[in-house]
């Protein structure tokens, strides 16, 4: 993927922040709905507003379809996965609580349980393998305290380890735990069912491989499952009354949508079907074996995580240079995005041996090429080579 620098052309290569660039279909959506249909959807008879709420209502269809989820309506639109994280975890568990996680967690899974166990949730927190894998035998253990909530990754943003949800999932289901899904870095590049994965709660951002805008993203709940609601307001139904509305999705979602993100967002989804998730991951884990194939040949290199690719993330060092300075370097002499340090993940960074000074991460999207990668490979010679002269 290039646009155009001030000297090379730019090599993003930092896609588990946010995907870059977006589908055409995407830009070109958010832009006519902004300028021809931003009304407010469901708070007026006008037909600007049944315009706008018909886009909504396409979005969560949208959505269903892509993720198995039976009735549209458990889908609660929020600004990004955090969102979604944050509403289930404040909305589902109370002092007295027992919670099963893991150490490959992203901040926005860790620092609301260290907020909650402050609150007199008990919090119990397994520890995964040096390169970021957990099994359903260590979380069974973890279990014996009879939690309320298991709440795991589908994959980590630090090593892309990708973990066994759909085994966990089903033996939660038959041991009446609630099962917890932060499918940030798969959604869009590994399938997801709610329904075959046992998922009981799902947190999705729109805007990573889903290839969607930033500002989008959405929680599923299944049927059945109580989640006190995080946020209080206007829903457009039942304004007579002042509790906020038990059904879905006004239950959990108030205020006024991003009915732009939401119909660029729906767009992404229909891009990433026609191009095929199995069609996006196999290319992006070309891609990253010759990244890893290319790195693992510099003997000054340490390569982090799982030794076979399996989500497009890479995470390394380099002997004795201080990360920092790698990515300043990438960044201003060869015009390549990638990030470094601890990545909101400092519990899978102690994982994998890496804290405190973390690592120098690629992350590949579905826009990047072999010429990306011979690029970087290029540059990495070139510093490890050179110094920073």
């Amino acid at each position: 993927m290039s646009v155009i620098g001030n000297s090379h052309d730019l090599t993003y290569l930092d896609n588990a922040a946010t995907s870059f660039p977006k589908p055409e279909i995407v830009y070109n959506t958010h832009d006519k709905v902004a300028r021809t249909c931003c009304a407010n959807p469901g708070r007026a008879g006008h037909s600007l507003a049944h315009k706008a709420s018909q886009i909504v209502l396409n979005a969560r269809l949208a959505v269903a379809s892509f993720f198995n989820i039976d009735d549209c309506a458990q889908i609660a639109f929020t600004s990004n996965a955090t969102e979604a994280i944050n509403i289930a975890l404040f909305g589902v568990l109370k002092a007295g609580d027992c919670v099963v996680t893991t150490s490959m967690e992203h901040n926005s899974v860790t620092r609301p349980l260290y907020e909650l166990q402050r609150r007199g949730v008990n919090v119990v927190k397994v520890a995964c393998d040096s390169s970021g894998h957990t099994s359903l035998g260590d979380i069974q253990q973890a279990c014996k305290l009879h939690p309320k909530l298991v709440i795991m990754s589908h994959c980590s943003n630090v090593t892309g380890s990708v973990q066994p949800i759909a085994a966990i999932g089903n033996w939660c289901r038959e041991h009446d735990i609630l099962f917890m899904v932060d499918a940030a870095q798969s959604a869009g590049v590994y399938p997801i069912d709610v329904e075959s994965m046992a998922i009981d709660l799902l947190a999705v951002p729109g805007h990573k491989s889903l290839m969607g805008p930033q500002g989008s993203g959405f929680l599923y709940v299944k049927k059945g499952v109580d989640v006190i609601p995080f946020k209080f307001g206007g829903t457009g139904t039942m304004s007579s009354q002042l509790e906020q509305p038990q059904q879905m999705p006004e239950h959990l979602e108030c205020g006024t949508l991003n009915t732009p993100g939401l119909a660029a967002l729906a767009e992404a989804i229909r891009y990433v079907e026609h191009q095929g998730i199995d069609n996006i991951r196999a290319k992006e884990q070309l891609l990253l074996n010759r990244l890893r194939f290319g790195l693992a040949n510099i003997p000054e290199i340490t390569i982090y995580g799982p030794k076979v690719v399996e989500a497009g993330v890479l995470s390394f060092t380099i002997d004795e240079v201080d990360n920092a300075e790698v990515g300043f370097i990438l960044d201003r002499r060869f015009n390549i995005a990638v990030r470094v340090g601890l990545h909101c993940a400092p519990d899978a960074h102690r994982t994998i041996g890496s804290f405190p000074q973390g690592t120098i991460r690629v992350s590949l999207g579905h826009f990047n090429s072999e010429a990306d990668i011979d690029y970087f490979l290029h540059a990495i010679g070139e510093i490890v080579s050179q110094g920073f002269e």
